[in-house]
């Protein structure tokens, strides 16, 4: 964050603005499963208060976290929050996304899901809502007449729903959403990160077509993070990382500290420093690591070490996709 861009961008043409941080909640409502720790109650309050308290303006979430529960807990937060102080903070903005129940995708459950949502966290209104891993749906059920994707837009368009986003994970499919032509803002996951470039086409098919951009879980899934444990597991997008992105995350990490910095701040900055990328999502589950998160953020870091790590990133059959140019007009 020291190439003069400014910390609260405006979210595409939504007419929203966000903060170049934004808090990611899942690991807010406890998923060991997938983060490999629990987070207790206590602590998810602390650190929401903590986000409140800090320059962060944009927390993300959803439905489905933990069967709500991530929701349930931000909400109490911020329910405590407008208690003691009379109101929200003017700026923040709260996502969340829609989560199938089961199997069931449907513009019915669609609208249960954003009532569910609303309930939870407390909000008449809802900012920005995303349509999340449709994926593992059929594109013809989800995208037909009367499916999720309408029911959405119709949100939208009703006022209960601010802004509509798109977020996934393989490209190809979500390249399928994006040519629907009505979504407004992409989110991004584990495909634009130091060792991963699968969301190039993406990223630019957004930009060309002046979507806001979120770029999730840019740590690799806590890989690309200062933490051993995480790095020996050896995955990377939530499944075994290639021998090659190992080798590739190991002399990146040495590269780092030879710059006197460490592999989970280029991770972050890599992410900011991109001027298609509006908010860069961190999850966070610890007070302690919103000012960590912060002055990595902030940190200086050499051009010389963005070139090195360039140079190290792995071939392209090793990414967790096949990329794809853009074809917006």
């Amino acid at each position: 964050m020291n190439d003069g861009t400014s910390w609260m961008r405006p979210l595409g043409s939504t007419g929203l603005s966000v903060s170049a941080v934004c808090a990611g909640g899942g690991p807010l409502g406890s998923m060991p499963g997938v983060f490999g720790y629990d987070t207790p109650g206590e602590r998810a309050a602390a650190t929401v208060r903590a986000v409140l308290d800090s320059e962060i303006r944009f927390i993300d979430t959803s439905n489905g976290y933990s069967e709500g529960e991530s929701e349930r807990r931000v909400g109490a937060a911020l329910a405590a929050y407008r208690d003691e102080h009379g109101s929200l903070p003017g700026d923040l903005i709260v996502a969340t996304k829609v989560d199938p129940d089961g199997r069931d995708y449907s513009g019915d459950r669609v609208r249960r899901s954003v009532d569910e949502s609303r309930e939870r966290l407390g909000l008449d209104v809802l900012p920005l809502v995303h349509l999340h891993d449709p994926e593992s749906f059929p594109f013809e059920d989800v995208a037909a007449p009367g499916g999720a994707v309408e029911a959405l837009v119709a949100l939208r368009e009703s006022g209960d729903v601010t802004s509509i986003g798109l977020a996934g994970g393989p490209v190809q499919e979500m390249a399928r959403y994006l040519d629907l032509g009505v979504f407004d803002v992409l989110l991004v996951h584990n495909r634009w990160t130091l060792v991963d470039r699968s969301a190039r086409g993406l990223l630019a098919t957004a930009a060309e077509r002046g979507m806001g951009v979120l770029n999730a879980a840019v740590y690799g899934g806590g890989i690309l993070a200062q933490d051993p444990r995480a790095a020996a597991a050896g995955r990377y997008g939530y499944r075994d990382a290639p021998s090659a992105v190992l080798d590739s995350v190991a002399a990146m990490r040495e590269a780092c500290a030879r710059y006197g910095t460490d592999l989970a701040t280029a991770a972050l900055q890599f992410s900011l420093r991109d001027p298609r990328v509006t908010s860069t999502i961190v999850g966070i589950s610890r007070p302690e690591r919103v000012a960590q998160t912060l002055a990595s953020a902030r940190a200086e870091l050499p051009a010389d070490l963005w070139e090195e790590l360039a140079g190290l990133l792995p071939a392209e059959d090793h990414w967790l996709d096949a990329p794809f140019e853009s074809s917006a007009p």
